[in-house]
């Protein structure tokens, strides 16, 4: 049979038993059928049983060519793994391709965050009106700093999952995981004042944009990026450095590593130790410049 075939099984798989974000498995289905259509054109191929590690190997090659970052071909790489993964679940083939395939090397960049002078002019000299607008503008950067969660896990966090008493509020992160994160009294003064000032309105979601609906990404990306310019000069100024700005100034302060990992809901250590680099870094600037051999 054709590849394309079982494409719509293996995407049902992903999001019934998976349970994979939407964003996640559009990705994997472009993927897919851009590696039906290039095994098509250049091979005149389309039967799974046809299909071998050289074409893959193959269709690797010809996206690196095409300047493809290496990020987006391991990316793509990792799909065509899932994919026959679920292929040899399924009884579909006898043999998986993807153990001849190496995925590119990748160059480690550091992760960008905000200087905690910087976090500190946003959050206590950057004035926010004394409204609703004000109020809820200020808990959004309060929510991304204090708590490290992704956007999305902002835009749905819902009203009944921030518990006032316990200081503690629950999101549902990726692959629909639940976790807990703590905040502090001062943040909880300021969601009390905003929901003071809240429309009553039928809308379960804690945040809400101008019409009294759920946010969106755009709206809160350039909230974000609008409230950032004013104090910092990197050039991303996203929720996602907010997030990046939780962890480092959590490490930087003497925070577990684990403890980060599960503050920001990491499936594994290994994606929370890349803030430990940003730390040597300030050690070595701070070895730099105060010993007298540097």
């Amino acid at each position: 049979m054709n590849i394309a075939s079982y494409l719509e099984r293996f995407i049902n798989y992903l999001q019934f038993e998976k349970r994979f974000s939407s964003h996640t498995i559009v990705a994997y289905k472009n993927d897919i059928n851009q590696f039906i259509v290039y095994s098509e054109k250049a091979y005149n191929l389309n039967l799974i049983e046809e299909i071998n590690h050289l074409i893959i190997r193959s269709w690797v090659v010809s996206l690196m060519e095409s300047k493809m970052s290496a990020r987006s071909v391991n990316r793509k790489i990792t799909t065509l793994k899932t994919f026959y993964k679920f292929l040899l679940r399924e009884n579909v083939v006898s043999a998986n391709p993807m153990l001849k395939i190496q995925s590119p090397k990748t160059s480690k960049k550091l992760p960008i965050f905000i200087e905690k002078t910087s976090m500190d002019v946003l959050l206590d000299n950057i004035e926010f009106e004394d409204d609703f607008f004000g109020r809820r503008n200020q808990l959004i950067i309060e929510l991304f700093y204090a708590t490290g969660m992704r956007l999305s896990e902002l835009i749905n966090l819902k009203q009944r999952d921030v518990d006032l008493h316990a200081c503690q509020l629950k999101v549902l992160g990726k692959r629909n995981k639940e976790r807990i994160i703590p905040f502090n009294n001062e943040l909880k003064h300021k969601i009390d004042k905003y929901i003071a000032l809240k429309p009553e309105i039928k809308n379960e979601y804690l945040l809400i944009n101008d019409k009294g609906k759920k946010l969106y990404e755009k709206f809160v990306y350039r909230l974000v990026n609008n409230y950032l310019s004013q104090v910092t000069t990197v050039q991303k100024k996203s929720p996602h450095i907010l997030r990046h700005t939780f962890a480092t100034h959590m490490l930087n302060n003497g925070a577990d590593l684990n403890a980060i990992k599960e503050l920001l809901g990491h499936a594994n250590l290994s994606a929370t130790q890349v803030y430990t680099h940003n730390t040597v870094e300030k050690l070595k600037n701070i070895h730099k410049q105060a010993h007298p051999k540097a």
